[in-house]
Formats: C-alpha cells, structure tokens, sequence
C-alpha cells in the first residue's frame, strides 16, 4: 500500500503534462502507465505519423526540385525501411525526453495497468500488485482506434492507423475509408510518396466540422494532387479478390466499388475506459458510454477526481489534453480557471496545411449572430510564392463589437500562423490590434495582417 498527493493514470500528453505540473506546485505525484510515456500521441499518434508526412514532403519536393532550378541525375525513390527508422529514432528521443523529466520532477514512475478498487483507492498490477491511495486523481488514459462494424474489416490487408504506421512496405494503392483529420493526413502522405490514394467519406464533404469554404478548398487540393474522393458513400462492406481488397459502398442510392492493395479505416477513436473497474465508483458516464462526464474544471462527478484529454471526450486533441491538464491541476491546489473549447486550436496536417481557432462561420450563420469576414488569399503574398506554395487562404471573423472571434488558414505554415490568431481570439483583440501590429517582409505571417485589413478598409495586396 502506497499513498500519494496525486496520483495520474496515464503518460500521453495530458497525463505527463499534468504530473510535471502538479510536481512543480508542490505535490507529491505517482504516475501509472502500462506501456511507454507519452502515451498515443508519441508512440502511435501525432509524433509518428508527422514524422512520415515530412518525409512524404520532403520526396515531393524533391520530385519538383526542377521547378527550383535543381536538375537531379537519377530519379528519387523511397526507401520505407529508413522512413521508418527514423520514425522510430525520433520517438525513441521524445520517450526519452519525457523519462527525464520524469526524474527531474521528483515523479515516481509506476509501471502497470490501473483500475478502481474504490474512489480512493486503486489497484495496479504490473510485475508486482499494488494498492495506492491518494488525495486527487487524473484520469489520462486516452483512447482506443474505434471499431466499425463493417464486414470484412477483420481482412489483414485492411488497416487502421496503429497498422499503418507500422508498415514497411509502401502499398501502391490505397482505399482510405473516412474523411477527416486521421484519413486526410494519411491520404496526403501516401500520395506524396506516389501511391494511388482514394477516400470514401459518409457525409456530403471531407472534415465536416470545419467552415465549408475550409472543406471546399481542401478538397480541390485533394483532387490537385490526384487522391479521388466519393463524399455521401455509406460502406457497405469489404471483400478480396485477385485484384486486391475491394471496397464497397452506396452513393445516391446506386452502389459503387473501388478497389486498391491495401485499406485504411481511419473513421475516428474511442475513449479507453475498459478495465478502469469505474463501476466500483460513483464516476458518471457520457451517454451511451462515451467518455467520462466532466464539468468545465474536467471534476468527474467524484471530486476528487478528475478526467482529461481523450477519455472526457470533450475535444481529442493532444494540446488540448495538455491544457486540460493545467485546468484540473489548477482546481485542486485552489485556482478557477476553466477550460474553454472554443479557444483550443486545431491543425490538420494536409498539403497544404489546415488549421483553425474559435468559432466558425458556419456556425454563426446557425445562430443569426452578427459577424464580419476579412479573408485573403496565399497568391498574393510573396513569402508563399517563393516557396512554390501560394495555395489557400486566411481568414478571420469578427463580431459587432469589432473583435476576432475565430479564424481559419488554409496554406503553407498553417500550423504556425494559427497561434496567432489563437493569441487574439484568447485576447478578444480587435480588427485595428492587429493592423496596427507590424509583420515582418516576406513571411507568409502577412496573410493575417491583410485578413486583418480586410475586416476593415481591405486588404492592400489583393
């Protein structure tokens, strides 16, 4: 039997990140995890899966090297085995990265899988069984790829992303079921590196949740680099032929099929709640059980007891669950600062990149609120055209009281420029904030200073 202050089941992003944080404000932390740190962000999420788009990136811009002036002698080709182990090399020193500061915090380590004997006790069992006691809990045991009852999905040669990141061999063809952000990203990496790449996606447009004009855009860069989408297809089923794996599915009421070497199922994941034996305490449920209810501290209905990132099932997003790390270690060392969705920004690592803050126009039009739209596009920006990348757009909204409230950018370092636009929309800055702020020549950063402009006098270079 062991006790401890806070005691964190879960080392992906929000549960390290929480435990660092809880140590740094003077808790005594324990932190269980059954296999690697970092949880499935580092080993089998965001980090891997980035590391093989940038290789894809990089022999696609080796392919274009000419458009550069760059004359090659021999034709480029991708070696998987090295793609891969550099895959594994830049997780093993993330991994090793966070073990250290593990040990720099004063964090015991438990390795083990945990589960409730009570709301204040907890079961572990690894090499060897123990039973720890605490004064508050986080629970950071995110998610499971979710499961698709589509028949022959159990095929071998049918994939989901843990699989695909694990492959060594390069499919030539590739059926990817599910248009969103998992699908997209892949869709986009395995056409950079010359595969054949189709994607069937149930509803009417790829990433839904995102502005339609942000939808639109991505897709004609999807059709631009040669991926065929069928949007409004509802599969039906899998078989395998002579010709490879087969993917059936119903479009307008007529059926249709497409067939590659490979399938990929990246329709979404699941909160990790088996085995957590949460029926031995009074923690509540999502509907249909799918995720842990939290309020906007992440407190479970137990309060002392607290759930972040994936299993609440709030937003599944790494940084997210980071930042809902600080709000539940804030609320129990006696600090109110709640976790706020709409101010949590999202990137999707397509080609080009797609990232997001704050509310969406789509939305506003729902609700009949009053809004402005400043929107320019990369062609004009001189940054962008010297890189070869003056694809996409940059868009802000503002409400009737001129501040920006949401923004979107579609183009080359979105993933960068989206911080910005975060801090403003945190900060509830105004259209005039932002012209009057002075933006480096050439950064493609301009596009929000334009977009910026264009809620109020229009853009200059457009």
């Amino acid at each position: 039997m062991k006790q401890t202050d806070l005691l964190i089941i879960g080392g992906g992003p929000g549960g390290y990140v929480a435990a660092i944080y809880g140590a740094r404000c003077g808790k005594k932390v324990t932190l269980v995890e059954k296999e690697r740190l970092g949880g499935t962000c580092l080993n089998i999420g965001c980090i891997p899966t980035k590391t093989l788009v940038k290789s894809s990136e990089v022999f696609a811009e080796i392919k274009k090297a000419s458009e550069f002036g760059i004359v090659l002698n021999e034709e480029p080709q991708v070696d998987m085995n090295a793609v891969m182990d550099r895959k594994e090399k830049v997780v093993d020193r993330l991994v090793g990265g966070i073990e250290h500061l593990m040990e720099k915090n004063g964090i015991e380590v438990i390795c083990g899988t945990a589960s409730f004997i009570d709301d204040k006790t907890i079961r572990v069992e690894g090499e060897e069984t123990l039973e720890l006691t605490y004064n508050d809990l986080i629970l950071a045991t995110g998610s499971k790829v979710a499961s698709v009852p589509i028949p022959g999905v159990d095929n071998e040669n049918v994939w989901n992303s843990n699989v695909a990141l694990a492959a060594r061999e390069l499919p030539k063809s590739i059926t990817i079921i599910g248009g969103g952000v998992i699908g997209l990203e892949f869709a986009f990496m395995y056409r950079h590196f010359g595969c054949q790449v189709t994607v069937v996606e149930f509803l009417d447009r790829l990433m839904a949740v995102l502005d339609s004009d942000v939808s639109a855009e991505i897709l004609r860069q999807a059709k631009k680099a040669g991926i065929k989408v069928h949007t409004s297809s509802r599969v039906t089923e899998i078989t395998e032929g002579e010709d490879g794996m087969t993917v059936h599915f119903e479009r307008k009421e007529k059926m249709n099929e497409v067939t590659s070497e490979k399938v990929l199922v990246a329709i979404g994941r699941s909160a990790r709640i088996d085995g957590l034996g949460l029926e031995n305490t009074k923690i509540e449920l999502l509907p249909k059980n799918k995720g842990i209810k939290v309020d906007e501290y992440m407190q479970t209905s137990v309060p002392h007891i607290y759930a972040i990132g994936d299993v609440n099932n709030v937003i599944q997003l790494a940084h997210a669950a980071s930042h809902q790390g600080f709000v539940a270690v804030d609320h129990i060392v006696g600090c109110e600062d709640d976790f706020k969705r709409d101010l949590v920004p999202s990137v999707i690592f397509t080609s080009p990149e797609v990232a997001t803050v704050g509310i969406t126009e789509d939305r506003l039009k729902e609700m009949g609120a009053p809004y402005k739209v400043g929107k320019v596009n990369f062609n004009g920006n001189g940054k962008a055209v010297t890189m070869g990348a003056a694809n996409g757009f940059c868009k802000l909204i503002k409400n009737d009281k001129g501040e920006i409230v949401g923004g979107a950018v579609v183009g080359p370092d979105a993933s960068t420029l989206i911080s910005a636009i975060t801090v403003a929309v945190r900060n509830k800055l105004h259209d005039v904030d932002l012209t009057n702020t002075i933006f480096p020549h050439p950064t493609t950063g301009e596009v929000i200073h334009e977009a910026a402009l264009d809620l109020n006098i229009g853009s200059i270079h457009q």
